[in-house]
C-alpha cells in the first residue's frame, strides 16, 4: 500500500466531510446522506483490491 492512497483517502474524507456539512446546513440533509454514501463507495472501490491481496496471501501461508 502507498501513502499515496492515504492521502488520496484523507482527501476524499475530508472533502466529503465539507460538503456534507454544507448540504446539511443549506436543509438538504438527503444530498448529504448521499454524499457520504458516495465518498465511502469510492474508498471501498480503492480498498477491495488490497483487502483481496491481504486474503490471498493469509491462504498462502497457511496453505489452505
Amino acid at each position: 500500500m502507498s501513502v499515496n492512497l492515504i492521502f488520496k483517502i484523507a482527501a476524499v474524507g475530508i472533502l466529503v466531510t465539507v460538503l456534507s456539512q454544507v448540504l446539511k446546513h443549506s436543509g438538504r440533509d438527503e444530498h448529504a446522506f448521499l454524499t457520504s454514501l458516495a465518498g465511502l463507495i469510492i474508498v471501498l472501490f480503492w480498498i477491495v483490491p488490497y483487502i483481496y491481496d491481504l486474503f490471498e496471501t493469509m491462504q498462502k501461508l497457511f496453505a489452505l
